[in-house]
Protein backbone atom coordinates (compact mmCIF):
# COMPACT_ATOMS: atom_id res chain seq x y z
CA UNK A 1 0.00 0.00 0.00
CA UNK A 2 1.26 3.54 -0.98
CA UNK A 3 1.05 6.61 1.19
CA UNK A 4 0.67 10.09 0.04
CA UNK A 5 0.79 13.58 1.89
CA UNK A 6 -0.44 16.55 0.71
CA UNK A 7 -0.16 20.07 2.72
CA UNK A 8 -3.27 22.27 1.56
CA UNK A 9 -3.84 26.35 2.20
CA UNK A 10 -7.02 26.44 3.26
CA UNK A 11 -8.77 29.93 2.72
CA UNK A 12 -10.76 31.64 5.37
CA UNK A 13 -11.57 30.32 8.72
CA UNK A 14 -11.81 27.23 9.39
CA UNK A 15 -11.39 24.45 12.61
CA UNK A 16 -10.35 20.51 12.12
CA UNK A 17 -11.87 20.44 15.35
CA UNK A 18 -15.34 21.67 14.84
CA UNK A 19 -15.93 19.59 12.04
CA UNK A 20 -14.88 16.78 13.42
CA UNK A 21 -17.13 17.39 16.80
CA UNK A 22 -20.09 18.06 14.23
CA UNK A 23 -19.02 15.18 12.01
CA UNK A 24 -19.29 12.49 14.82
CA UNK A 25 -22.33 13.52 15.78
CA UNK A 26 -23.93 13.27 12.35
CA UNK A 27 -25.96 10.47 12.83
CA UNK A 28 -26.41 9.55 8.70
CA UNK A 29 -22.61 8.61 8.44
CA UNK A 30 -21.13 9.22 12.23
CA UNK A 31 -17.47 9.43 12.36
CA UNK A 32 -16.04 7.50 14.57
CA UNK A 33 -14.62 9.07 17.71
CA UNK A 34 -10.67 9.97 17.27
CA UNK A 35 -8.22 9.81 20.25
CA UNK A 36 -6.36 12.74 19.44
CA UNK A 37 -6.44 16.10 17.25
CA UNK A 38 -6.22 14.35 13.94
CA UNK A 39 -8.72 13.13 12.10
CA UNK A 40 -9.04 9.78 10.76
CA UNK A 41 -10.93 7.76 8.38
CA UNK A 42 -11.60 5.02 5.66
CA UNK A 43 -13.21 5.98 2.29
CA UNK A 44 -14.29 4.57 -1.23
CA UNK A 45 -12.43 6.41 -3.79
CA UNK A 46 -14.88 8.03 -6.84
CA UNK A 47 -12.10 8.04 -9.13
CA UNK A 48 -11.54 4.18 -9.56
CA UNK A 49 -13.44 3.20 -6.32
CA UNK A 50 -10.67 1.94 -4.40
CA UNK A 51 -10.33 1.96 -0.66
CA UNK A 52 -8.68 4.56 0.49
CA UNK A 53 -7.14 6.10 4.48
CA UNK A 54 -7.03 9.46 5.32
CA UNK A 55 -5.65 11.15 8.51
CA UNK A 56 -5.74 14.90 8.21
CA UNK A 57 -4.29 17.12 10.75
CA UNK A 58 -4.69 20.98 11.06
CA UNK A 59 -1.45 23.20 11.24
CA UNK A 60 -2.54 26.89 11.41
CA UNK A 61 -4.13 27.72 7.93
CA UNK A 62 -3.12 24.51 6.15
CA UNK A 63 -4.76 21.30 6.27
CA UNK A 64 -2.36 18.13 6.43
CA UNK A 65 -4.12 15.60 4.13
CA UNK A 66 -2.10 12.19 4.52
CA UNK A 67 -4.24 9.18 2.33
CA UNK A 68 -2.94 5.33 1.88
CA UNK A 69 -3.65 3.01 -0.54
CA UNK A 70 -3.54 1.14 -3.83
CA UNK A 71 -5.28 3.46 -6.04
CA UNK A 72 -5.48 6.96 -7.05
CA UNK A 73 -4.11 8.87 -4.10
CA UNK A 74 -3.97 12.13 -5.56
CA UNK A 75 -7.69 11.57 -6.07
CA UNK A 76 -8.39 10.67 -2.79
CA UNK A 77 -6.63 13.36 -1.69
CA UNK A 78 -9.20 15.81 -3.40
CA UNK A 79 -12.16 14.09 -2.63
CA UNK A 80 -10.73 15.04 1.18
CA UNK A 81 -10.73 18.05 0.53
CA UNK A 82 -14.10 18.15 -0.42
CA UNK A 83 -15.76 16.17 2.05
CA UNK A 84 -14.41 18.44 4.40
CA UNK A 85 -14.93 21.75 2.38
CA UNK A 86 -11.33 22.63 2.38
CA UNK A 87 -11.41 23.20 -1.35
CA UNK A 88 -14.03 26.44 -0.77
CA UNK A 89 -12.87 29.34 -0.47
CA UNK A 90 -14.66 30.99 2.40
CA UNK A 91 -12.64 34.23 2.90
CA UNK A 92 -16.07 35.51 1.93
CA UNK A 93 -18.08 33.66 4.87
CA UNK A 94 -17.81 36.40 7.65
CA UNK A 95 -18.98 38.58 5.41
CA UNK A 96 -22.26 36.61 5.58
CA UNK A 97 -22.38 37.08 9.68
CA UNK A 98 -22.29 40.51 8.45
CA UNK A 99 -25.21 40.91 6.35
CA UNK A 100 -27.33 38.58 8.88
CA UNK A 101 -27.04 38.87 12.43
CA UNK A 102 -28.35 35.50 13.10
CA UNK A 103 -25.75 33.87 11.48
CA UNK A 104 -23.01 35.84 12.85
CA UNK A 105 -24.49 34.24 16.01
CA UNK A 106 -23.87 30.76 15.12
CA UNK A 107 -20.40 31.86 13.47
CA UNK A 108 -19.69 33.12 17.16
CA UNK A 109 -21.27 29.64 18.48
CA UNK A 110 -19.15 27.55 15.96
CA UNK A 111 -16.24 28.93 15.01
CA UNK A 112 -14.40 27.57 11.74
CA UNK A 113 -17.15 24.98 11.28
CA UNK A 114 -17.00 23.22 7.95
CA UNK A 115 -19.88 21.67 6.41
CA UNK A 116 -18.82 17.51 6.09
CA UNK A 117 -20.35 14.06 6.78
CA UNK A 118 -20.85 11.94 3.75
CA UNK A 119 -17.43 10.85 1.58
CA UNK A 120 -19.62 11.02 -1.67
CA UNK A 121 -22.61 11.73 -3.14
CA UNK A 122 -23.17 7.75 -4.39
CA UNK A 123 -23.20 7.26 -0.76
CA UNK A 124 -25.29 10.22 0.62
CA UNK A 125 -27.56 8.78 -2.22
CA UNK A 126 -27.14 5.20 -1.07
CA UNK A 127 -27.89 6.35 2.54
CA UNK A 128 -30.74 8.69 1.25
CA UNK A 129 -32.79 5.04 -0.22
CA UNK A 130 -32.21 3.24 2.87
CA UNK A 131 -33.51 6.09 5.45
CA UNK A 132 -36.75 6.03 3.18
CA UNK A 133 -39.57 5.42 5.63
CA UNK A 134 -37.44 3.79 8.29
CA UNK A 135 -35.59 5.53 11.70
CA UNK A 136 -32.28 6.85 11.40
CA UNK A 137 -31.05 3.52 13.66
CA UNK A 138 -32.28 1.01 11.50
CA UNK A 139 -30.84 2.53 8.13
CA UNK A 140 -27.49 3.15 9.93
CA UNK A 141 -27.46 -0.51 10.83
CA UNK A 142 -28.56 -1.25 7.36
CA UNK A 143 -25.58 1.06 6.03
CA UNK A 144 -22.71 -0.94 8.70
CA UNK A 145 -24.51 -4.27 7.30
CA UNK A 146 -23.01 -2.97 4.02
CA UNK A 147 -19.64 -2.07 5.27
CA UNK A 148 -16.66 -4.74 3.56
CA UNK A 149 -13.72 -5.88 5.72
CA UNK A 150 -12.18 -2.94 4.39
CA UNK A 151 -13.96 -0.60 6.99
CA UNK A 152 -15.65 1.00 2.92
CA UNK A 153 -18.94 1.30 1.94
CA UNK A 154 -19.13 -1.35 -1.14
CA UNK A 155 -18.14 0.39 -5.03
CA UNK A 156 -20.86 0.29 -7.01
CA UNK A 157 -19.44 -2.86 -9.02
CA UNK A 158 -20.80 -4.87 -5.31
CA UNK A 159 -23.93 -2.58 -4.73
CA UNK A 160 -25.20 -3.67 -8.41
CA UNK A 161 -25.48 -6.68 -7.59
CA UNK A 162 -26.31 -6.64 -4.39
CA UNK A 163 -29.59 -8.64 -3.59
CA UNK A 164 -29.71 -9.11 -0.06
CA UNK A 165 -33.64 -8.76 2.00
CA UNK A 166 -34.22 -5.19 2.46
CA UNK A 167 -37.18 -3.27 3.23
CA UNK A 168 -39.75 -2.30 0.22
CA UNK A 169 -37.97 -1.25 -2.65
CA UNK A 170 -34.25 -0.46 -1.06
CA UNK A 171 -32.62 -3.08 -2.85
CA UNK A 172 -33.48 -2.03 -6.36
CA UNK A 173 -33.19 1.50 -5.35
CA UNK A 174 -29.61 0.98 -4.13
CA UNK A 175 -28.75 -0.68 -7.40
CA UNK A 176 -30.41 2.31 -9.46
CA UNK A 177 -27.68 4.46 -7.24
CA UNK A 178 -24.90 2.19 -8.41
CA UNK A 179 -25.68 2.33 -12.20
CA UNK A 180 -25.57 5.85 -11.87
CA UNK A 181 -22.59 6.54 -9.92
CA UNK A 182 -20.68 3.90 -12.79
CA UNK A 183 -22.58 6.38 -15.20
CA UNK A 184 -21.50 9.54 -14.18
CA UNK A 185 -24.52 11.01 -12.89
CA UNK A 186 -22.89 11.73 -9.65
CA UNK A 187 -19.60 13.60 -11.60
CA UNK A 188 -19.32 17.10 -11.32
CA UNK A 189 -21.77 18.13 -9.72
CA UNK A 190 -20.35 20.93 -7.85
CA UNK A 191 -20.12 22.45 -11.71
CA UNK A 192 -23.60 23.13 -11.83
CA UNK A 193 -26.33 25.19 -9.40
CA UNK A 194 -27.57 23.68 -6.93
CA UNK A 195 -30.59 23.54 -8.41
CA UNK A 196 -29.39 21.98 -11.51
CA UNK A 197 -27.37 19.15 -9.73
CA UNK A 198 -30.46 18.62 -7.72
CA UNK A 199 -32.38 17.92 -11.09
CA UNK A 200 -29.72 15.56 -12.49
CA UNK A 201 -29.58 13.35 -9.43
CA UNK A 202 -33.73 13.55 -9.69
CA UNK A 203 -33.34 11.10 -12.64
CA UNK A 204 -31.88 8.27 -10.57
CA UNK A 205 -35.01 5.90 -9.98
CA UNK A 206 -35.90 5.79 -6.51
CA UNK A 207 -34.37 9.75 -5.00
CA UNK A 208 -37.05 12.29 -4.36
CA UNK A 209 -36.74 15.77 -4.16
CA UNK A 210 -35.24 15.26 -0.29
CA UNK A 211 -32.84 12.65 -1.29
CA UNK A 212 -31.92 14.47 -4.38
CA UNK A 213 -31.12 17.34 -1.91
CA UNK A 214 -29.62 15.75 0.60
CA UNK A 215 -26.78 14.45 -2.28
CA UNK A 216 -26.41 17.93 -3.92
CA UNK A 217 -25.55 19.72 -0.85
CA UNK A 218 -24.52 16.82 1.45
CA UNK A 219 -22.94 14.00 -0.31
CA UNK A 220 -21.33 16.94 -2.89
CA UNK A 221 -20.85 19.24 -0.13
CA UNK A 222 -21.75 21.74 -2.52
CA UNK A 223 -21.73 25.19 -1.30
CA UNK A 224 -24.88 27.13 -2.07
CA UNK A 225 -27.65 25.37 -1.93
CA UNK A 226 -31.17 25.64 0.20
CA UNK A 227 -33.18 22.67 0.95
CA UNK A 228 -36.97 23.18 0.25
CA UNK A 229 -38.15 19.69 1.38
CA UNK A 230 -36.80 19.82 5.11
CA UNK A 231 -39.09 20.10 7.73
CA UNK A 232 -36.51 20.51 10.32
CA UNK A 233 -34.27 23.61 8.79
CA UNK A 234 -37.81 25.35 7.90
CA UNK A 235 -38.90 24.80 11.72
CA UNK A 236 -35.37 26.39 12.94
CA UNK A 237 -35.69 29.32 10.04
CA UNK A 238 -38.73 30.15 11.82
CA UNK A 239 -37.46 29.65 15.18
CA UNK A 240 -35.00 32.40 14.50
CA UNK A 241 -35.69 34.86 12.17
CA UNK A 242 -40.00 34.77 13.14
CA UNK A 243 -42.61 32.35 11.84
CA UNK A 244 -44.11 34.88 9.02
CA UNK A 245 -39.68 34.18 7.08
CA UNK A 246 -39.63 31.92 4.88
CA UNK A 247 -35.93 30.27 3.85
CA UNK A 248 -36.32 31.65 0.71
CA UNK A 249 -36.27 34.74 1.65
CA UNK A 250 -33.72 34.93 4.29
CA UNK A 251 -31.09 32.83 2.50
CA UNK A 252 -30.37 35.39 -0.42
CA UNK A 253 -27.96 37.29 1.86
CA UNK A 254 -26.11 34.11 3.02
CA UNK A 255 -24.68 33.63 -1.16
CA UNK A 256 -22.25 32.20 -1.98
CA UNK A 257 -22.42 29.88 1.20
CA UNK A 258 -26.07 29.26 1.62
CA UNK A 259 -25.53 25.23 2.67
CA UNK A 260 -22.78 26.56 4.81
CA UNK A 261 -25.69 28.94 6.53
CA UNK A 262 -27.94 25.61 6.96
CA UNK A 263 -25.43 23.62 8.19
CA UNK A 264 -24.65 26.06 10.51
CA UNK A 265 -28.62 26.72 11.45
CA UNK A 266 -29.32 22.97 11.72
CA UNK A 267 -26.26 22.34 14.02
CA UNK A 268 -27.65 24.64 16.67
CA UNK A 269 -31.01 23.15 16.66
CA UNK A 270 -29.66 19.80 16.89
CA UNK A 271 -27.40 21.12 19.97
CA UNK A 272 -30.34 23.01 21.68
CA UNK A 273 -32.45 19.56 21.63
CA UNK A 274 -30.19 17.98 23.08
CA UNK A 275 -29.72 20.71 25.58
CA UNK A 276 -33.61 20.62 26.10
CA UNK A 277 -33.96 16.51 26.41
CA UNK A 278 -30.86 16.21 28.28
Amino acid sequence: MSEHTVVREVAGPWSLAASRAFWEGFAPAALRAQSDEALRTVFRVERDWSTASVTVRQDGTAAHITVGGDGDLDAAAEQTARFLALDVDGRGWPGVGARDPIIAAAQSELPGLRPCGFFSPYEAAAWAVLSQRVRITQAARLRSDLFGADGAFPAPQQLRSFDADLPGRKAEFLRAVAEAALDGVFDGLRELTAEEAVARVRQVKGLGPFAAELVVLRGANHPDGVPGHEARFEAEVAFRYGPEVTAAQVSEAWRPYRTWAVVHLRALRERRTAEISG
